[in-house]
C-alpha cells in the first residue's frame, strides 16, 4: 500500500465516493436492514447523488483518502445541523460523515480523514448507530464520548450522539 493522500474531492470523484459509500453501508449494515433497502439502495443510485453535490460549487465537498490513485475513504464536516425532533446540537461543529472501505480499517486512513475534516483540538458532535461499536471505538479513540443524547432514524437504526 502507498502512502495515502488526503485531498478535497472534486466532481470526479462522485463515483468512486459512491462506491466507497455503498459498500461501506453493505459491510456495516447490511445484517441490520431489510432486503427490500438494497433495492433501491444502490451504487448508481449514491453515484447521482454525488454527482449533484459534488456539481453544486456553493456546497461544501467532502475530503476524500486516496491510495494507489484509488478512493479509499471521505468525510465531510461543518457547521451543526439542526432538525425537527432531533436534540438541540451542544457544538458548533458537527462530523457529517466518515466512511473507509473495510480492508482499510486499521490503517489510520480514518483517523487521517478525521483530522482534515475536524482537526483534533476542535470540538465537535457527531452520530453514530449505536449498533455499530467499530466506529463508537474508533470515535472513541479520537477523544469522542457519548453525551446521552439519542434519537431513532428514519431507517430505524438508534443513534447516540457523541461529543468532544
Amino acid at each position: 500500500m502507498s502512502e495515502p493522500l488526503v485531498r478535497p474531492a472534486v466532481p470526479d470523484d462522485a463515483e468512486a465516493i459512491a462506491v466507497v459509500h455503498h459498500t461501506s453501508w453493505v459491510q456495516t449494515y447490511s445484517g441490520l436492514l431489510p432486503v427490500e433497502h438494497w433495492e433501491t439502495d444502490t451504487v448508481e443510485r449514491r453515484a447521482q447523488r454525488w454527482h449533484e453535490r459534488l456539481s453544486d460549487v456553493d456546497a461544501g465537498h467532502p475530503s476524500v483518502a486516496v491510495v494507489d490513485e484509488q478512493v479509499v475513504g471521505f468525510a465531510k464536516a461543518g457547521p451543526t445541523r439542526t432538525t425537527q425532533g432531533v436534540p438541540p446540537p451542544v457544538r458548533d461543529d458537527e462530523l457529517w460523515s466518515l466512511y473507509v472501505l473495510g480492508e482499510y480499517h486499521g490503517t489510520g486512513i480514518g483517523g487521517l480523514l478525521l483530522d482534515t475534516v475536524l482537526p483534533s483540538n476542535r470540538s465537535a458532535e457527531l452520530w453514530v448507530a449505536g449498533a455499530n461499536p467499530r466506529a463508537r471505538r474508533f470515535y472513541e479513540k479520537h477523544g469522542f464520548t457519548p453525551d446521552g443524547a439519542g434519537l431513532t432514524d428514519s431507517l430505524g437504526f438508534a443513534l447516540i450522539r457523541m461529543v468532544r
